[in-house]
């Protein structure tokens, strides 16, 4: 299931979504892990926080819970996780609902951080 749903995207390393997200006005990262894991973790500022069991209906473009961003089919949603791969799983349920340019970002927060981008403690750590 995972493979497949690679597959069908264009995952991003963590430099290049931070390059879409500087460049591209109809691109935002959407950090799903759940609280707990953000508090141990850390954040990434700028990063708007749906966690994973509310994603679909935040993000239809046709839901009337949608978020206020999630109105365009061209919206680039490149989602994270912490090691990437729920993010997978999720980006494509995201291009299934019609947002082609769903993403993930290969290896999540944690490759992200390691990558030197910026990053917060999370609460546990504060």
């Amino acid at each position: 299931m995972l493979a497949a749903a690679r597959a069908r995207l264009r995952r991003l390393e963590p430099s290049a979504a931070a390059d879409a997200l500087a460049t591209d006005d109809l691109s935002v990262l959407v950090d799903i892990r759940p609280a707990a894991q953000r508090a141990a973790e850390g954040e990434i500022p700028d990063a708007l926080v749906v966690e994973r069991n509310v994603l679909e209906w935040r993000f239809d473009p046709t839901s009337d819970a949608r978020l206020p961003i999630a109105t365009s089919d061209d919206l680039q949603v490149i989602v994270i996780c912490s090691e990437g791969y729920t993010s997978s799983l999720a980006a494509d349920a995201l291009r299934q609902l019609g947002l082609r340019r769903a993403t993930d970002v290969v290896g999540g927060y944690q490759a992200w951080a390691a990558a030197g981008l910026p990053v917060r403690p999370g609460a546990a750590a504060r």
